[in-house]
């Protein structure tokens, strides 16, 4: 992906949904989905209930509060969190991602515990 596409991504050219509330769900997580989430806008302070990232492919949102989540073998060269049975194990309703940030990834389903957010879609195969 080059920086070009991740504008034309994260500016909605590929659509955008809008989340509000507590049990709020994006699902794109089957095989007939022809989109993934690339980049979250909070437009309040949110908390999730559950996030699961593409494939599970990249390693979900972490703290990185154990030795366990550290990037294993350097793939990332970041902290991520790497499980056998879940894609997010680390993230819980206690984290809160403030107002007015924005976060990118590949994800293809989000789950609100509270907040509201804006989901900025991209083609799969992106």
């Amino acid at each position: 992906m080059n920086v070009n596409d991740l504008f034309k991504a994260s500016f909605g050219q590929y659509g955008s949904v809008y989340l509000t509330g507590d049990g709020a769900l994006l699902d794109l997580n089957s095989s007939t989905a022809n989109r993934f989430i690339i980049a979250i806008q909070f437009m309040e302070d949110t908390t999730f209930e559950k996030v699961e990232t593409l494939d599970g492919v990249v390693s979900s949102i972490s703290d990185g509060a154990t030795a366990s989540e550290l990037d294993v073998g350097g793939e990332f060269g970041a902290v991520t969190s790497e499980s056998d049975t879940s894609n997010m194990d680390a993230l819980t309703t206690s984290h809160t991602f403030p107002k007015g940030i924005t976060i990118y990834g590949k994800w293809d389903l989000i789950e609100l515990n509270g907040g509201s957010c804006v989901c900025y879609l991209a083609p799969v195969g992106y």
